[in-house]
């Protein structure tokens, strides 16, 4: 009995923990409610595991002496403990539970637009990155970036969810629930943030060796931030600043980094992996795995492998030592 309650509190105290990725730590009304709902759930189903330990205890301290000293098995008694305890019970708290759902999933629909129109925001999930289009607007202000999403603080936000390839899900449990991206169909999420600063969400669909390094960083901006961080990324990249990066930009635009990628306002227009316009604006690299500094950056370059192994990018250890520096300022450049 001792170590079944240690394993209750420990539960118990697991479930209230908070980080990166809890779903207790809310930053918008969605959020807020389904941490509501699931505490419900956690505490009603607590209380009866609580009983139901308690009435087996009960039982094996009431009865006593051998099987002879009882009534047969089949002397009857007993029923209305199973009727009570084995279908009128577990049936109230089931219907409750889905009627609370159903309220919450009418509360947040998922389709139809804040105002009845197209999302905001596309996000396409890959093996193993997110791609973000922002396509509210007119189309001379749309806008394309890669795993970090910004987002208006105090309003909803609506976000179109599709697939390059697999199928993907998209959760950022701070701010919502899961939806997933089914190939050949556009899911949309409404998410809205009364709380600024950073949220974190992951692919939570198992897609593939790398599924585990395929993260999402969510930024909520107050609406004047907001608005000039659209500014910065609707530019095209900032020309190089020195001779050094200006030899990094030719070494991009020479070598297999250029049949990939994107940079506004260079000749590079490749569609494999993220745009990287403002590549040195995000706080992380490799779909947010490692931090976005000159160790990293370098080891990404070189030997991608060694930090993602199964990503498309392949390693290019083809650079000297003085061309590693040069690519490398040039991309920390690229705010």
């Amino acid at each position: 009995m001792k170590r079944v309650l240690l394993a209750f509190a420990g539960t118990a105290s697991l479930s209230a923990c908070r980080g990166r990725q809890s779903i207790f730590d809310t930053g918008g009304p969605a959020a807020a409610r389904l941490a509501g709902l699931g505490s419900f759930i956690l505490i009603v189903f607590g209380v009866v595991t609580v009983v139901m330990w308690a009435l087996l205890v009960w039982a094996g301290w009431r009865r006593r002496g051998t099987l002879e000293d009882h009534e047969a098995p089949d002397a009857g008694g007993g029923q209305g403990w199973i009727l009570v305890g084995g279908f009128i019970v577990p049936a109230v708290i089931l219907a409750v539970v889905f009627v609370l759902g159903l309220r919450l999933l009418a509360a947040f629909p998922m389709d139809g637009g804040v105002h009845g129109g197209g999302p905001e925001i596309m996000v396409v999930g890959h093996q193993w990155w997110w791609e973000v289009h922002y396509v509210g607007g007119p189309v001379s202000s749309h806008l394309l970036t890669a795993n970090e999403i910004h987002v208006p603080l105090g309003r909803p936000v609506e976000i179109g969810l599709a697939t390059a390839d697999v199928i993907h899900s998209f959760w950022v449990p701070g701010l919502h629930g899961k939806v997933d991206l089914i190939p050949g169909h556009q899911n949309r999420i409404r998410i809205e943030a009364d709380r600024a600063g950073d949220y974190f969400g992951q692919c939570t669909q198992f897609c593939g060796a790398e599924h585990a390094r395929m993260r999402l960083r969510l930024v909520a901006d107050p609406p004047a931030q907001f608005q000039g961080w659209l500014a910065r990324q609707e530019s095209p990249a900032l020309a190089p600043a020195d001779d050094e990066a200006a030899h990094g930009q030719r070494l991009f635009l020479s070598h297999a980094c250029v049949l990939c990628h994107t940079i506004r306002g260079t000749p590079a227009a490749g569609t494999v992996g993220p745009d990287l316009t403002h590549f040195a604006s995000r706080e992380a690299l490799a779909a947010n795995s490692y931090p976005n500094d000159t160790a990293y950056l370098e080891a990404w370059v070189t030997h991608a492998q060694s930090l993602k192994p199964e990503a498309e990018m392949p390693d290019l250890a083809q650079f000297s030592g003085p061309e590693l520096r040069a690519l490398v300022t040039y991309l920390q450049g690229l705010k």
